[in-house]
This record gives C-alpha cells, sequence and structure tokens, in this order.
C-alpha cells in the first residue's frame, strides 16, 4: 500500500516539479502513532524556500484529491530535505564528492555497519569514504548496494 502511494505521488509530482526546475528528493509514507503523513522533499541548486513548497503543496493537494490515491486521512507535508538531506541514488552520491556523509550498512565492512567521513570518490558502483580513528585516517571503499541509509553529516 506505502509503496503504491509513493509511486503515484511520484507521477503525480513530477510535471509539477519539472516546471518550476525543482528536483524530488524523497517521497515517504508514514504511519505515526495514529496519524498517517504524506511527505515529500524538494531541492533545486540553492536550495528551495518556503513560498516555493507552499505552491507545490497546493497544486500537489489538488492532484492528490483528484486521484484520490489514499483512502485514510493524511497529513501532506512538502519541504526541503534539509542539510543533512538524504543520499538515495548513485547520482546523489556523485554530485556530493567531498562532502561529510553518514553511510549505515546492510552489513559490515572491516567490522563495522556505520561509517561518517569525507566522500572521496564515487566510482563505478564504489563509494570511498576517508574517516577517522581517533587521530588516523583510514578509508573504505563501500559497493552501493551493500548502503543501507546515507545522507550528508553536518560537521562542527
Amino acid at each position: 500500500m506505502s509503496s503504491q502511494v509513493v509511486n503515484t505521488t511520484e507521477d503525480l509530482i513530477q510535471p509539477i516539479l519539472e516546471e518550476r526546475n525543482l528536483d524530488l528528493v524523497d517521497i515517504e509514507y508514514v504511519k505515526e502513532g495514529k496519524n498517517w503523513f504524506l511527505r515529500v522533499y524538494i531541492d533545486k541548486a540553492g536550495g528551495v524556500d518556503i513560498a516555493e513548497c507552499g505552491e507545490v503543496s497546493e497544486e500537489l493537494s489538488n492532484k492528490l484529491d483528484e486521484a484520490d490515491p489514499i483512502k485514510e486521512a493524511y497529513f501532506l507535508e512538502v519541504s526541503s530535505p534539509g542539510v543533512e538531506r538524504p543520499l538515495k541514488t548513485k547520482e546523489d552520491f556523485a554530485a556530493n564528492i567531498d562532502s561529510n556523509i553518514f553511510v549505515k550498512l546492510y552489513e559490515p565492512i572491516d567490522g563495522n555497519k556505520e561509517y561518517e567521513g569525507i566522500l572521496t570518490s564515487f566510482t563505478g558502483d564504489v563509494a570511498t569514504v576517508e574517516y577517522k580513528v581517533k587521530t588516523r585516517k583510514s578509508t573504505v571503499e563501500i559497493p552501493f548496494d551493500k548502503i543501507a541509509k546515507a545522507r550528508l553529516a553536518v560537521t562542527f
């Protein structure tokens, strides 16, 4: 059910985003407590502002009302992915070379299932991350298909 809602929402929002030169980052349809949330994350070079999110939300809401893919009550949220945006696709990785990232793996590499460090390259289907263990720098090569979740990570 939730993947069907996500797929339908993606089909409905793509023309809206193309018209405004915006990118779709992610869609999630989740239940939190007793409430359902349809969250759509959009972005563009330089970021999106609240007015753009509001316009997209209004137009998407109208299209969702017409298509009626969701039978239960839900809250629609359209927003920026924020500074710790998820990295979902190979294109996301390629576009974020030299960024600090956090990666969670399906299975351990070198005994670890989580890495945080600088994405130094993404070649073929392998992400290379430089990370610190105390004061020593190390690198790990992570096959894309072993990544469960990844996101940009803010450093202070």
